[in-house]
């Protein structure tokens, strides 16, 4: 062997022991990394969240609500059975109120706005948690509301939207009354006016507005099923009215038609063009307008719907209505340049609901997913438009939940609630999510 050799014959001997404790120093290196990393607290998103099931007065309340099942499906038929239009819902307002107060809840109040607020008082310095559901249906003064049952399934208006939320809110206060559940927060049922459409949420929006307490969570029940909504759909709607002196359909020949503006309008919306994802839509609902078939009429009206999961995309589609109405009343006082009188347009605003995005990885978000899960059941999540887009739209933590059961044809004479084999999970599931949001936790633990 050459010295060359030799030479190069250590070099790669040493090489390859450097290599090697290089190697090890590495694999040490890791092992301590690893060490240090499982005696450091998980990042939030990744912390386990586990259901206080274990706790003596938490498994009391989930068994007396399944025990009692029957008294949970009365009030929720009873309750049905009282009418509340829209902005007519003090009869049922104030029977909402009786009930709290025989359930125990304290300082139990009818707001300036028609809210029914009731209290839990918590036992120490935790959060304050809204358990809410709405008073309001969707039809007039008028509707018989009298409830149809055959076997588990009943049968009216508004059975399942709001009146099964309703009957959570109850059976969740009776049950953490009867069983002394204590929880550091404080609870506020709060059975709330205004969420279907004309109402424009204004039953929450005065809750925030006026607030009797700092609020940091926010919970709605409403509907049916056992799913979470951790998004808000938003909504802008309009009534938008083409104004015109009118006349005689031949004898006023030559004049701008607020009927023919507003039909322009519309083929050009009908030709929108709107994102899939975020889910964005619109639509014009309906139109009204005129007096006779042979009169120009002084008046084309429409209602228009936009909604969308994203606010950035609401806000798009919304700018391409105002420009779409805006060149249809050009175009049709254009189309008759030599008339003195021309078109004009009235906005109306309708109702504004605030949009947010979907966030499943929320604090309350995940509680609710541990909830069900505890319960035996994956909740699907989603975005809808509810009493919890206010909230979420102002930055508090908020979740809508569905009441348990199936419904079926939801703002029809034809609703129905199905209870099925397990539909006490609804409200158990409510009472294990605001239980944990104000603090209750495991026997001799704490939740994240």
């Amino acid at each position: 062997m050459s010295h060359m050799s030799h030479v190069s014959h250590i070099s790669h001997s040493h090489r390859y022991l450097v290599r090697a404790r290089a190697a090890c120093g590495v694999v040490r290196s890791a092992a301590m990394v690893a060490t240090i990393a499982a005696l450091l607290p998980l990042p939030l998103t990744a912390q386990q969240i586990v259901a206080p099931r274990d706790n003596p007065a938490i498994t009391s309340a989930l068994d007396l609500i399944q025990r009692d099942n029957a008294w949970t499906l009365d009030q929720q038929v009873s309750i049905c059975e009282i009418p509340a239009p829209p902005f007519k819902e003090h009869v049922r307002a104030a029977e909402m109120k009786r009930r709290f107060e025989s359930l125990g809840l304290t300082n139990v109040r009818i707001d300036a706005e028609g809210n029914v607020i009731g209290e839990k008082k918590g036992t120490g310095q935790g959060p304050t948690v809204v358990l809410a559901g709405h008073l309001d249906t969707v039809f007039p003064e008028g509707t018989d509301v009298k409830v149809k049952r055959e076997g588990s399934k009943f049968s009216a208006p508004g059975i399942g939207d709001d009146c099964r939320g309703l009957a959570t809110l109850l059976a969740v206060a009776r049950a953490m009354n009867m069983s002394k559940v204590a929880t550091p927060g404080t609870i506020l049922f709060v059975a709330n006016v205004g969420e279907e459409g004309p109402g424009n949420l204004r039953g929450v929006r005065f809750l925030f507005k006026n607030p009797p307490q700092k609020l940091d969570y926010f919970i709605s029940v409403d509907g049916t099923g056992l799913g979470l909504t951790t998004g808000a759909v938003g909504s802008h709607r309009y009534l938008i009215q083409f104004q015109g002196p009118g006349g005689h359909s031949y004898g006023a020949f030559g004049m701008p038609s607020p009927i023919h503006a507003m039909g322009r309008a519309i083929s050009r919306i009908a030709d929108f063009q709107v994102p899939t994802s975020p889910k964005t839509t619109f639509n014009v609902g309906i139109v009204s307008g005129g007096t006779s078939v042979n009169t120009i009429s002084p008046l084309g009206a429409m209602e228009v719907d936009l909604r969308s999961e994203s606010p950035v995309a609401l806000a798009a589609v919304d700018a391409q209505l105002r420009s779409a109405v805006q060149r249809a009343m050009e175009g049709e006082n254009a189309r008759w340049p030599a008339a003195t009188a021309k078109v004009t347009v009235k906005w109306t605003d309708m109702g504004v609901r605030p949009a947010a995005a979907l966030n499943d990885t929320s604090r309350i978000a995940r509680v609710a997913l541990a909830a069900g899960k505890s319960l035996g059941f994956d909740a699907p999540t989603g975005a809808s438009s509810t009493d919890a887009n206010l909230p979420m739209s102002l930055g508090v933590p908020a979740i809508t939940i569905d009441g348990g059961g199936e419904g079926k044809g939801a703002h029809s004479l034809s609703e129905s609630y199905d209870d099925g084999v397990d539909g006490y999970k609804g409200p158990q599931w409510a009472l294990l999510i605001v239980a944990m949001l104000a603090g209750v936790t495991r026997a001799g633990g704490t939740i994240q």
